[in-house]
C-alpha cells in the first residue's frame, strides 16, 4: 500500500466520521435546547467560512504562485449550501441522530439517482427494483407516527438531503474544490444576515451551543467538506456513493454513545430497506456497465 492509498483511506474516514458528527452535534445542541436552529445554522456557516479562508489562505501561500485559488464559487451553489443547512437544523428539533442522518442520506441517493433518469439516463431493472425498496423504507419509517413534529422532521431533512444532493451535482466539474468550497460558503453570507435578522427575536444561544455549532461549521462541515474532495480524487463514483451509506450508521451509534438514543428494531428494519435499496441501485448499474464494457471490447 503506497502513500497515496493511505491517504485517500484516512480522508474517506475522517470525512465520514466528520458527516456523522455534523448530525450527532446538531441533535446535541437542539435536543438539550442549547441554542435554536436559526442561530446554530448561522454560527455553523460562518465558522465554516472563518476556517475555510484560513485553509485557501495557507493553502496559496504554500503554492503561490503556480497554483493559487481564483474561484469565486457560484450563487446557486450557495444557495443550495444555505438550504441544505438551514433545514438540516429545523428537521434535528423532532428527529433523532441515526433517524436524520438516514433520511438526509436518502435523500441524497435517491435525488442524484432521480436527477440522472430526468438527464436521459434509463434505469435497469435492478435499480427501480432498489428504488422501490428505498422508498418503501421511508414509507415504513414514518407510517407509524405521522405526527406533527415528526413529518414536519421528516420533510425538512428530506429538503436537506434534495438540497446537499444538487450542491455535490453542481460541485462535480469543479477543477477548484477548496476554492469553490470557500467562495460558496461566503456567499451564503447575505443569506446568513438576513437570517439573523428575521430569527433574533426568537433566538437564543449558550455557551455549550455555540461551541456545538462551531465544531460543526469549523471541523465537520468546513475541514471535513475538504477533505472528502481529497478522498473523492481517489475514489470511484460507486465507491464513494456505496461508502456514504456508512454515514447512517455511524451517525446513530453516536447517537446512542453521545445522547443516550436508543436504536429502535423500526429503525434498524427502515436503514435495512433504504440503505439496501440505494446499494441495490449502485451495484446494479455498475454490474451492468462493466457488462456493457466487457461486451463492446
Amino acid at each position: 500500500m503506497n502513500k497515496n492509498h493511505v491517504k485517500i483511506i484516512a480522508a474517506t474516514v475522517f470525512a465520514l466520521f466528520a458527516f456523522a458528527a455534523n448530525s450527532v452535534l446538531c441533535r446535541l445542541a437542539l435536543g438539550e435546547n442549547a441554542i435554536d436552529a436559526a442561530s446554530f445554522t448561522s454560527v455553523r456557516l460562518l465558522s465554516g467560512i472563518i476556517i475555510l479562508l484560513a485553509l485557501l489562505s495557507l493553502t496559496n501561500k504554500v503554492n503561490k504562485p503556480k497554483t493559487k485559488s481564483k474561484s469565486t464559487g457560484s450563487w446557486l451553489a450557495a444557495s443550495m449550501l444555505f438550504i441544505y443547512a438551514l433545514a438540516f437544523s429545523f428537521g434535528y428539533i423532532s428527529l433523532d441522530t441515526g433517524t436524520g442522518a438516514l433520511i438526509l442520506f436518502g435523500a441524497v441517493q435517491i435525488t442524484m439517482i432521480l436527477t440522472n433518469v430526468i438527464s436521459g439516463n434509463k434505469l435497469y431493472l435492478t435499480e427501480w427494483f432498489g428504488l422501490t425498496i428505498a422508498f418503501s423504507g421511508f414509507v415504513y419509517l414514518i407510517i407509524p407516527s405521522l405526527t406533527t413534529p415528526s413529518l414536519t422532521g421528516f420533510i425538512m431533512m428530506s429538503i436537506s438531503g434534495i438540497a446537499w444532493a444538487l450542491y455535490t451535482l453542481l460541485g462535480r466539474k469543479s477543477k477548484d474544490p477548496l476554492g469553490d468550497t470557500t467562495y460558496n460558503f461566503v456567499r451564503t453570507c447575505p443569506f446568513v444576515i438576513a437570517l439573523i435578522i428575521f430569527g433574533f427575536n426568537g433566538g437564543h444561544i449558550t455557551s455549550m451551543g455555540f461551541i456545538l455549532a462551531v465544531l460543526s461549521g469549523a471541523i465537520a462541515s468546513g475541514i471535513g467538506y475538504f477533505v472528502w474532495y481529497i478522498a473523492l480524487a481517489g475514489l470511484s463514483v460507486t465507491q464513494a456513493a456505496v461508502l456514504q451509506l456508512f454515514v447512517p450508521i455511524i451517525a446513530a451509534i453516536g447517537g446512542v454513545v453521545f445522547t443516550s438514543e436508543l436504536i429502535t428494531l423500526r429503525l434498524v428494519e427502515s436503514s435495512a430497506l433504504v440503505l439496501g435499496g440505494i446499494l441495490t441501485v449502485i451495484l446494479g448499474r455498475y454490474y451492468f456497465v462493466q457488462l456493457a464494457a466487457k461486451k463492446a471490447v
